[in-house]
Parts: C-alpha cells; sequence; structure tokens
C-alpha cells in the first residue's frame, strides 16, 4: 500500500508538471499533426520582427501563414524522404561544419584579437619592405638560409645602404622594381597577422628584425605612422584608358578629361558632368557618387589625392591611375567608428583571418584538459618506422600500418589508434615533392589529426550544450529541403515548362504591355555652332560612328549621340517634343543644343515572350506555388489555437 501511495503521488506530481508546462507554453498550431508551441513560434517570429514593444495582431497573423506554408513544405519534404538523400547529408553536414567554427574557438582569445584589431586601426601606418622568399614548407636547410639572407641584408641596411635600392636589388616581391618596396598606407586587417604586428611594433625610422610569414621573411621599414584618417566619400568623373590602349587612344583620353576639368573649371556643375561623360556608369547616373573607403582601399593615387582634399566640395585636377583620368570631389568624410559600432563587422573579418589560429590553439587545449586528453608517445615512436619517402610523392599507403594497432592518444574516453591515424595520413597526404621531408610532414599530419579529434570530439556536443546552435541548425536542415522541394515544384518547373510558360503568357498577356514608345535618337551638341555643323553633316554622313569621328576632331566633347526606344519618363527631352516622324528644333539645355530624330512611333501592345520573359516567368512561379499551397492545405490538416494567437501580439 505504501508503495502504490508513492506511485500516486509521483503520478499526481508528473501531471502537474504537464499541465504546468502546458500552460506555460501552449501549442499554438498542429500541422500534419504536428504541434508548434508558441516559444518555438516566437522564436522564428522575433527574428524578422523586431520590436521594443508588442506586436500587431495584423503582423502575427501574416507570419503565422507564411509559418504555416513553411511547415507544411517541410513535411511534404520529409514524407518525399528527401532527408535521406546523400547530397542532402552531405550538405548539411558542410554547413553544420561553418555553423560550428564560431563555438569551436577560444571566445575570451578572439575578443582580445578584435579589441586588438581595433585598437591598431586607430593609427595608419607607412611601410616599406624587402621580401626573401621562403616556402611555408620549405627545408630546415632553406629555411635556414633565407633568414641568413635576410639578417644579411638587414646588416647593410644598418650600416646605411638606402631601403629603397636595397629592395630593388634584393626583394623577391615584384613590385619592389617599381615602389622601393614603399607598400604606402595600411592599417589593421589588411596585411598578414605576423607582418602587421610587425608593423605595428616597429617605431617610425627603424627597421624590424627577420620578420616570418607565409611568403618567407620581411625586413619592415616604417616610414610614417599617422593617426588614422576615418572614411571619406567621393564623388570622380573618369575617362578610361585600360591596358593595352593605343598612344592615339591614350590622347584622346587625356584631352578628354582636360576639355571636362576646364568646363567645371568655369563653372558647370561637377554632377552633370559626371552624368554627361564620366565612363563609369555605375556611378555616373550618381553625379559619379561612389561608396565610402578609407585608408588602402583604393588604388595609392587615387587615394592620395582624395585624402589631400580638405573640405567637401573641394575637387582635384586630373589624376592618373592603372584604368584611366580621374577628376575627383570630395562629399563627406567620418572618423573611425566607435568600438562597439564596428565590433560586430570585427569579429567576422577576426574569424575569416588567419589570426583566428590563435583562438582555435587555445581552445584546442582546453578540449584536451576537459576531456583528459594523453597520448602514448611509443605508439608514434612506432608509427615514424613505416613512414617513407612515399609520403611526399602522395602514394604513401596503408597497408604500410599493417599490424599497427595500439592506441596513440585517448580523448573523452576513446582511443585513437594507429590504424586511424594511418587512415587519417592516406587521406590527407598531400603531393609536395621533396619541398617538405617526411619526417617533418607526418609530425604536421599526426599535430592536425590531434587538433581535429580535439574539436571534432567538442562538436558532437554543440547541440546539447547550446540550445541555439540545435535551433540553427533545425533552421538550416528545413531551409535546405524547403530550398530543394521549391526548386523542383516551382522554381526549376516554371523554367523548364515551356509549354506551360506559354500557356500562362497567351492567358495573361495583357499584363505585359508596353507603353507608347519613341524610337528616337538624341544628339547633344556643345554649342550652337556645332549643332549647325552636325545639321549639315547629316546631309551627306548617314552612319553615327563616321559622323562623331568628324564631329569631335577638335573636341571629344563636342557631339554625344544616344538612340534607343524611349517612353514617356526616360528622358527630358523625349517627354518634351511631339512624338511623330522626322527631326525636331534645336533646344538649348544646359548649355548645350540638342535635336531629335524620331525614327517611328510605336503604340501600345503586348510584349513578347521574349521581351517579358523574366517577369512573366516570376509570375508563373508564384501561380505555381499558389497551386502548391492548395495541394497541400488539403493533404495536412492545420488546426489553429486563436487563444494562443492573439496572446502573441501582447507579449514584449
Amino acid at each position: 500500500m505504501k508503495n502504490i501511495r508513492v506511485l500516486l503521488v509521483a503520478f499526481q506530481l508528473f501531471l502537474v508538471t504537464v499541465l504546468s508546462a502546458q500552460v506555460t507554453d501552449p501549442v499554438i498550431l498542429s500541422v500534419g499533426g504536428e504541434n508548434v508551441s508558441r516559444s518555438e513560434f516566437m522564436r522564428v517570429f522575433k527574428k524578422n520582427n523586431t520590436k521594443d514593444s508588442g506586436y500587431d495582431k495584423q503582423a502575427v497573423e501574416d507570419y503565422l501563414e507564411l509559418y504555416i506554408n513553411y511547415k507544411m513544405k517541410v513535411h511534404e519534404a520529409l514524407e518525399l524522404g528527401m532527408d535521406t538523400v546523400q547530397s542532402f547529408k552531405d550538405e548539411l553536414a558542410g554547413y553544420r561544419k561553418q555553423l560550428a567554427q564560431p563555438y569551436l574557438v577560444d571566445k575570451q582569445v578572439s575578443e582580445s584579437l578584435v579589441r586588438e584589431a581595433y585598437d591598431r586601426m586607430k593609427t595608419d601606418v607607412r611601410a616599406s619592405h624587402i621580401l626573401i622568399k621562403c616556402d611555408a614548407n620549405a627545408l630546415p636547410k632553406d629555411t635556414v638560409d633565407a633568414l641568413n639572407k635576410a639578417n644579411k641584408v638587414r646588416a647593410e641596411l644598418m650600416k646605411g645602404a638606402d631601403f629603397a635600392t636595397a629592395a630593388r636589388k634584393y626583394s623577391d616581391d615584384p613590385s619592389a622594381k617599381d615602389n622601393g618596396g614603399d607598400l604606402g598606407y595600411f592599417t589593421s586587417m589588411q596585411m598578414v597577422y605576423p607582418f602587421e604586428t610587425a608593423a605595428y611594433a616597429t617605431k617610425q625610422g627603424e627597421i624590424s628584425q627577420p620578420v616570418r610569414t607565409r611568403y618567407g621573411y620581411h625586413l619592415i621599414k616604417v616610414t610614417d605612422i599617422r593617426k588614422n584618417q576615418g572614411e571619406i566619400r567621393v564623388a570622380h568623373i573618369m575617362v578610361k584608358t585600360g591596358t593595352g590602349i593605343s598612344s592615339e587612344d591614350s590622347m584622346k583620353a587625356a584631352q578628354k578629361i582636360d576639355e571636362i576639368y576646364a568646363k567645371l573649371k568655369a563653372g558647370d556643375k561637377f554632377e552633370d558632368l559626371a552624368r554627361q561623360y564620366s565612363d563609369d556608369q555605375s556611378s555616373a547616373k550618381n553625379g559619379g557618387l561612389l561608396p565610402w573607403f578609407g585608408t588602402g582601399r583604393m588604388v595609392p593615387e587615387f587615394e592620395v589625392a582624395a585624402y589631400a582634399l580638405k573640405y567637401p566640395g573641394d575637387y582635384t585636377a586630373p589624376v592618373k591611375t592603372a584604368y584611366g583620368w580621374h577628376i575627383i570631389k570630395l562629399m563627406e568624410t567620418k572618423p573611425l567608428g566607435t568600438f562597439e559600432s564596428m565590433q560586430a563587422d570585427l569579429k567576422q573579418r577576426v574569424q575569416k583571418d588567419s589570426r583566428s589560429d590563435l583562438s582555435r590553439t587555445s581552445m584546442i587545449s582546453k578540449i584536451k584538459a576537459k576531456y583528459n586528453f594523453k597520448e602514448v608517445p611509443a605508439a608514434k615512436t612506432a608509427f615514424m618506422k613505416v613512414v617513407d619517402s612515399t609520403l611526399t610523392q602522395g602514394a604513401w599507403s596503408v597497408d604500410r600500418a599493417q599490424g599497427l594497432t595500439a592506441t596513440m592518444f585517448f580523448l573523452g574516453g576513446n582511443s585513437y589508434s594507429q590504424q586511424d591515424f594511418a587512415t587519417y595520413v592516406s587521406e590527407h597526404q598531400t603531393r609536395r615533392g621533396p619541398s617538405m621531408p617526411a619526417e617533418s610532414m607526418i609530425n604536421t599530419l599526426y599535430t592536425e589529426w590531434i587538433s581535429e579529434s580535439c574539436l571534432a570530439m567538442e562538436e558532437t556536443k554543440l547541440d546539447s550544450l547550446y540550445p541555439d546552435f540545435r535551433n540553427l541548425m533545425q533552421e538550416y536542415r528545413d531551409g535546405i529541403l524547403l530550398f530543394e522541394l521549391t526548386d523542383k515544384k516551382v522554381w526549376s518547373k516554371a523554367v523548364k515548362d515551356t509549354t506551360g510558360l506559354k500557356d500562362f503568357y497567351e492567358k495573361n498577356k495583357s499584363n505585359y504591355m508596353w507603353q507608347d514608345r519613341l524610337d528616337a535618337t538624341i544628339y547633344t551638341c556643345a554649342s550652337a555652332d556645332i549643332a549647325k555643323e552636325t545639321h549639315k553633316l547629316m546631309k551627306k554622313i548617314d552612319d553615327v560612328d563616321t559622323l562623331m569621328a568628324r564631329i569631335n576632331q577638335t573636341s571629344q566633347l563636342n557631339l554625344q549621340v544616344r538612340s534607343a526606344k524611349f517612353v514617356r519618363g526616360d528622358n527630358e527631352i523625349i517627354d518634351q517634343i511631339e512624338w511623330k516622324p522626322g527631326m525636331t528644333r534645336d533646344i538649348v539645355k544646359d548649355k548645350q543644343v540638342v535635336f531629335v530624330v524620331a525614327h517611328n512611333m510605336l503604340p501600345s501592345q503586348p510584349k513578347s515572350l521574349d521581351e517579358a520573359k523574366g517577369l512573366i516567368t516570376a509570375d508563373y512561379q508564384s501561380a505555381l506555388e499558389k497551386a502548391w499551397i492548395t495541394e497541400l492545405k488539403a493533404k495536412y490538416p492545420i488546426v489553429i489555437n486563436t487563444q494562443v494567437v492573439d496572446s502573441v501580439s501582447q507579449i514584449k
């Protein structure tokens, strides 16, 4: 009887716990028999609706409809067994590896690296270097030879040799022949980490000790240190030259930029000149405006000229770069952002940078301690006996380790054997030739194997250790399934189903209409005299290119010609003329003379399937998805708890 009473009490406690959970986290809906809790819905909803106070009821209901469609599609994918396909498993595993990376580093070290990067960004460094090449996997002898050479060059410099002259003579950096080793100004995150660290540790005017990077040994001379210049925004007018340009075209480009500069000096608006003449089409339409940039982001000639401008509105004389001629106008400046404003971006950049190896190495040390890592040195020694030169040729075979079964190390209660290592070596050996001895290579592989095993051990625990990671993996799984199935049912189907697309177009062609259009050519002349000369030559020359060549002999700005099929609103001149075939009168606009030759009036008509294929395909995809959703709703019953839905809009 006593045991029965104990069981009854336990059962009552169980019921109370269950009912309490149901009250605190009720079911908001059911899709195809699968219950969705309010907390699960809220987690996804909040990602797409950020508010400090309550949520709009309509917004909740609109998102609920999207969420239901999403859950139905995932249900369908699982019913079709798409989660069992190997390609899906491989893709999900790839995403898991990426998502796991932030969890497999020492956060404290990572945070210190982010702070270090920001603190260094407060200063710009200008430095020159001499590179003595040395492969990262070079033989010890070659490494010593490279270091000795670097020390010998440094000794010459310390005795007073000119750095630029020495760079041209000794440096293996090809650019040194032209720039004497000068790298210009740079800041944190723009050079490989060891180089950056050495540059920031070297005083102005001094020369560093040889610094090892993956490229070899560097001697670094810091020539200037300045406060961070912040970011600037400029506009530019560009006349392209490019590589391989003829001397004649190069002269024409120089002439054109000089003529544009003369107009600017005479009072013409910079933005108007950029729109009319700049060869950088992406910025020309915005008056030449470029995105914000900071130190080291532009070619040196452009950057130096831009930063030399003191006040917004100031502009440069023509500046030559490898891309062409530029006239640069300063628009805005802003100082380096606060650490808080830059922290998220710097964190991502540090994770992708080689300096992140420091936090990875620290994490591996912690994992070893956490899971009681213990090596068996004798097993490694025994393994070394089966390693030979075939390893450096990428031809080493697992068979060579036949009979070796001893444990090489223990981790988290698991043992890792010589056979495990043999398999790893076989799969990761790389054909490197004689540049790396077999002994060095096997030691490198052994270290990598231990590191990867440690991280893999921790990675298996992430789902239980971090709910955010578990939820994110679920979202990625569902996302991949959703993409694959939607592509099959909607996106690719709309592209491949040419018959269905054509039928859809025929039924809906009235939705894809051209407005009234004018097929015309606009002639923009620099002056009334040029317009008069153009009219005269047009009676003899009907080829536009020939006409422009004749008119622009004295200036590349004399005549600009544009032909197109225009609709109302495309062009100010086209909008004000009468739409009928023939040549218009001369129109004075912005100190220029413009006239139009109207070739043909094209009345409103349906666009052909080819002319509007992108839009028609998108609409066909929408129709396919709508029909698919209807099918899914008939297949998977949906039950919505309206009271719980209403409660969501009141949650803060």
